[in-house]
């Protein structure tokens, strides 16, 4: 085993532990198990969502509690228009939703390059990963701040119960943790592939590889939060 172990090391290869059982390195395996352990949290907080939702005589209606976004005041104000007028239901979050989409290919792309070993072609379309994790975050906290300024928080919701801000801000809060948490990670391999580092210690972008999966995991957690607050 110590001999597989160094001969593994030399050749630049990403299992050190002997023949891997799933044909797949140690770290990527690794991931999968926290990404399944993670995908039960959510499980279990959008059953809990759905259960509420369902015994609720009433519920908040999405067409009216999503049908703002940014400037739209001031497009009113310029056109004349009554305040609420051009309001557009799930316009603002169609466009979150457009973002992250984008930055997942963009990162599947920059595994692609690293596939091929292109160092200019990982660093390139993780940026736009990077920079698309940034702009989602940015969307969802003007939607945070335009929810509360209207009189929606934790506690109290005047598109419906109480329970749905409750939710809306557990679930989609706990879900831009993770985005936050993926935009960091990707800055980090981005960081570690311009010094070369990754090349340097492994020969590979596995490393890449293994970060795509939390944020692909990140963004198929965001189409079930999408469905069940923006959508039902």
């Amino acid at each position: 085993m110590a001999t597989q172990a160094v001969t593994a090391e030399k050749e630049g290869k990403a299992w050190f532990g002997g023949k891997s059982p799933f044909n797949v390195s140690y770290g990527k395996l690794m991931m999968w198990y926290f990404l399944l352990s993670d995908a039960f949290t959510f499980s279990a907080l959008l059953i809990s969502y759905g259960t509420i939702r369902m015994s609720s005589a009433t519920w908040a209606n999405p067409n009216e509690a999503f049908r703002s976004y940014p400037f739209q005041h001031a497009l009113e104000h310029w056109l004349g228009k009554p305040e609420g007028s051009l309001g557009c239901p799930l316009l603002f979050v169609s466009l979150m939703t457009f973002i992250l989409i984008l930055s997942s290919v963009f990162v599947v792309l920059a595994v692609i390059e690293g596939h091929r070993n292109n160092k200019a072609g990982v660093l390139k379309w993780m940026t736009g990963g990077i920079l698309g994790g940034i702009a989602f975050l940015s969307c969802q906290a003007w939607e945070w701040t335009h929810l509360i300024t209207t009189g929606n928080t934790l506690y109290h919701n005047h598109y419906g119960p109480f329970a749905f801000g409750m939710f809306f801000f557990l679930i989609t809060g706990f879900h831009g943790f993770h985005v936050f948490s993926g935009v960091v990670i990707n800055i980090w391999a981005w960081i570690m592939t311009f010094i070369g580092d990754l090349e340097r210690r492994n020969n590979h972008y596995e490393m890449i590889e293994k970060v795509g999966l939390y944020w692909h995991f990140v963004d198929l957690v965001w189409v079930f939060v999408f469905l069940a607050f923006y959508l039902l």
